[in-house]
């Protein structure tokens, strides 16, 4: 999903009407008017929520079990639950619904579980282990519950231009260009650029209004203690009633020019941040660090190697063979339909191209005719997608069944056979096809350097929905910021995007 930057106006008024995927930038649309802040239920739903879940499952099972301190373990339990996530800053308004928070309540629930393991040692409460614990387990699940649904909805907010804030870029115009345009690509941050300052005389070309311009060269101040820097922004900022400053340094916006323009605006009471340059890079790959007066921001190598590599792999094969095992009726039964339905074959293989360009045989249920390669060629001017992929809607291949098992993905299946054999991963990039690793140039070839998932960012993203470029840059985050944690969470995801479907064809 991208955020339309091209529907420039008269700043504070729509061009026309909103766009219905994006937000324009010539202006916040006039119902986002006293709409930046998020909306006000979400820490009163959490509270409410983390509070249920995590007092009412204790007294109810603490009675059934007839346990004679159930109230003092309720309320031992309510506020320790509490008390844990607001140490962790989970109420706080930056927090709030800015995470689907899956992984971060798992965190909390084990300091929970701590913490209450020390509570009972020091009290000498006897009640059984098992029912302590089985008490705990509703409180995490409905508090990610909570958060995801949170998240959810703020995304959907921020899609129709809520909650989120003004924002005027400062930067040289290849620089703003570059801001805007990654700000562009999301819609599930709070930033709506409204204007652009532009330092120096190159112009810039991301639609979005000139709001003012700075000199090449840095001037002194002025009578005020504040340079023509500092006025040209503010007054800009004024005008456009931005609510944020962003600014992009570069060679002639760094240094002493810089520090005394965060001065000024921060002076003059706006929130300004500092966009670092970098993309794509997970946030816990960065350490910030100071070195002789010059913040410094140290990257950490991806992941190639070490225990979470050995325990991914460890992970997958176990998962795989425990997969293989349980959904062999299944297997069965989706085998029996495909050679039911037409002739050939239950199970298809190709050859794909997996970790550092190793071919491997993939194996999948049988979706089309048997002759579905030979008549590619013939397709190849009806394609839908761009760069080296090649999909189809209506792709005439395809048979009855073969379009329920792709509905569904149950034509994946048998790639955990795969999986087993260490030739892919449970996560990870789409495994492609040798005519698409022939195509691909020196940046596609680097989502090569990962084994292919069964599953990955791709899958739970929008699949066949996606451009080429969409695709290649979700690949890409997986390759350099993949971790178990990350492996974890698209899972989960993938179950909704089964459901979902959308992108199956």
């Amino acid at each position: 999903m991208r955020r339309d930057f091209a529907s420039v106006s008269t700043v504070g008024e729509p061009a026309g009407p909103e766009p219905e995927r994006g937000r324009t930038t010539g202006g916040v649309p006039a119902r986002t008017r006293g709409t930046r802040e998020k909306p006000g239920w979400y820490r009163p739903a959490a509270l409410a929520v983390d509070t249920l879940g995590s007092a009412l499952p204790v007294a109810l099972l603490f009675h059934g079990a007839g346990q004679p301190h159930t109230v003092a373990a309720t309320l031992t339990v309510c506020p320790a639950w509490l008390g844990v996530l607001a140490a962790h800053r989970r109420y706080g308004a930056r927090r709030l619904g800015e995470a689907r928070g899956l992984l971060a309540t798992v965190h909390d629930w084990l300091t929970l579980v701590g913490v209450l393991a020390v509570v009972r040692v020091v009290t000498g409460e006897d009640s059984p282990p098992a029912v302590a614990l089985l008490a705990l387990v509703p409180a995490p699940l409905l508090t990610a519950l909570c958060r995801a649904l949170t998240h959810r909805h703020l995304t959907a907010q921020r899609r129709q231009a809520h909650a989120v804030r003004r924002a005027l870029v400062v930067g040289e115009g290849g620089a703003v260009d570059r801001v805007v345009e990654q700000l562009a690509t999301r819609t599930d941050h709070p930033y709506v650029v409204i204007g652009a300052v532009l330092v120096g005389p190159a112009a810039q070309h991301s639609g979005v209004p000139d709001a003012g311009q700075l000199a090449a060269a840095p001037a002194g101040p002025g009578t005020d203690g504040a340079g023509p820097d500092a006025a040209a922004v503010l007054t800009a900022a004024r005008l456009h009633h931005a609510e944020t400053v962003l600014v992009a340094p570069g060679t002639l916006l760094c240094g002493e020019r810089l520090r005394t323009l965060v001065w000024a605006v921060q002076d003059a009471g706006l929130p300004l941040v500092v966009s670092s340059g970098l993309t794509d890079v997970a946030l816990r790959r960065l350490r910030p660090a100071t070195a002789a007066g010059l913040h410094l921001l140290h990257v950490e190598p991806p992941l190639r190697r070490g225990p979470q590599l050995v325990a991914k792999g460890a992970l997958d094969r176990v998962g795989a063979a425990l997969g293989l095992v349980l959904l062999a009726p299944l297997f069965a039964l989706v085998a029996l339909a495909v050679r039911l339905d037409s002739p050939g074959p239950a199970l298809y293989r190709q050859t794909r191209i997996g970790r550092r360009g190793v071919p491997f045989t993939m194996w999948k249920f049988r979706s089309m005719t048997t002759d579905a390669d030979r008549l590619r060629p013939r397709l190849a001017a009806v394609n839908e997608v761009d760069g080296p992929l090649f999909k189809m809607r209506a792709d005439p291949r395809v048979t009855r069944v073969g379009r329920v098992l792709r509905r569904t993905s149950l034509d994946e299946l048998p790639q955990l056979v795969n999986v087993v054999r260490g030739e892919m991963s449970l996560v990870g990039p789409r495994p492609p096809l040798p005519a698409e690793v022939a195509a691909y140039g020196a940046t596609a070839r680097r989502r090569l350097l990962v084994k292919p998932g069964l599953t990955g960012p791709w899958q739970v993203s929008g699949r066949s929905d996606l451009s080429w470029d969409e695709s290649l840059a979700l690949d890409l985050g997986y390759t350099d910021n993949w971790s178990l944690t990350t492996d974890l969470d698209l899972l989960a995801r993938t179950v909704r995007a089964v459901v979902d479907g959308r992108g199956a064809y």
